[in-house]
């Protein structure tokens, strides 16, 4: 894979953001300057989902669209690594000697400078020094910053799209949060009930939804289309009690009508509107939909779409 040797860098690269990219555009200068190959090495599930899984966090991305990330960031190669039991309970130093040393050849590996891997997160940046002087690989450990000095991660995205504050996200992320699925059969009232048909989302478990509530956002089929939505996320409570139905992504296409059922599309979220509220009734509920249509149009119109 790696030619002549690699310039590696090693991560769960959750969201590829603007942190990472700066990171990675870091890794490809050096790479061109040396000669090497750049590689992604990262993993089929956060680690956390097998070490800790009952916390484990929830995912800006899944792993087809990590690696979609990564290659549109210009990376050579990404290396999957299959993270089960077993590997969580590989050491530091095993990790290093089969995946750096004998499988990647590496030369240089830059990480994040709070960088931990291997059983029990024994392994930092400075094992990676003392490792990489024996097997002959430089290691730089830098901070990850966007396009300024502001520190930017994961965590810190996960909580803005945990409250809702998808524009913030956004601008760290450097393009919207976007959900994926397929569109599956949801309550049936929207277009019979309500009048505004919704495309509802089967999103995975494990990935990052917003705060319940109402956002303008763009809907994109697996045609490639993309389509202006007005976007709900949420338990319904105007038709069920609190805490009785599950959460919901539902996209009203704008100036759309038809049929998405089975199609695995995408969701992303540009503006939020308003939280999720309870309708004393259908009349009033209907009435704030067109609100939000309208909003939509407003806020998207003229907008690039992702």
């Amino acid at each position: 894979m790696a030619g002549r040797g690699a310039a590696v860098t090693i991560g769960a690269y959750d969201g590829v953001h603007l942190g990472h990219r700066a990171l990675l555009r870091d890794l490809s200068q050096r790479a061109r300057r040396d000669g090497l190959s750049t590689v992604v090495v990262t993993f089929d599930r956060h680690p956390a989902a097998v070490v800790r899984p009952g916390s484990a966090p929830k995912q800006l991305t899944d792993l087809a669209q990590k690696l979609e990330l990564l290659e549109q960031a210009g990376i050579d190669h990404t290396l999957v690594v299959p993270f089960d039991a077993e590997r969580a309970k590989e050491s530091a130093e095993d990790f290093v000697q089969q995946v750096l040393v004998d499988e990647l050849s590496a030369r240089l590996v830059v990480v994040g400078e709070d960088f931990h891997f291997g059983h029990g997160r024994r392994g930092n940046v400075a094992l990676l020094r003392r490792l990489g002087a024996e097997h002959g690989f430089e290691v730089l450990g830098v901070r990850l910053t966007g396009d300024g000095a502001e520190p930017v991660s994961s965590t810190r995205i996960r909580a803005l799209v945990d409250q809702g504050d998808v524009e913030e996200a956004s601008r760290l992320l450097g393009r919207p949060h976007e959900v994926r699925g397929p569109v599956v059969h949801g309550d049936g009232r929207g277009g019979t009930q309500l009048g505004f048909p919704t495309a509802n989302m089967a999103v995975p478990e494990d990935i990052a939804l917003p705060a319940d509530g109402v956002y303008a956002g763009h809907f994109r089929r697996a045609d490639g289309t993309v389509h202006p939505a007005a976007i709900s996320v949420g338990r319904r409570p105007t038709f069920y009690e609190p805490g009785t139905a599950p959460v919901l992504v539902e996209a009203h296409l704008l100036h759309f009508d038809d049929d998405l059922y089975g199609e695995h599309s995408r969701v992303s979220f540009a503006h939020r509107l308003r939280p999720e509220q309870r309708f004393e009734s259908i009349e009033a509920l209907i009435a704030q939909m067109r609100l939000d249509v309208a909003a939509t149009e407003r806020l998207l119109a003229g907008a690039e779409r992702p």
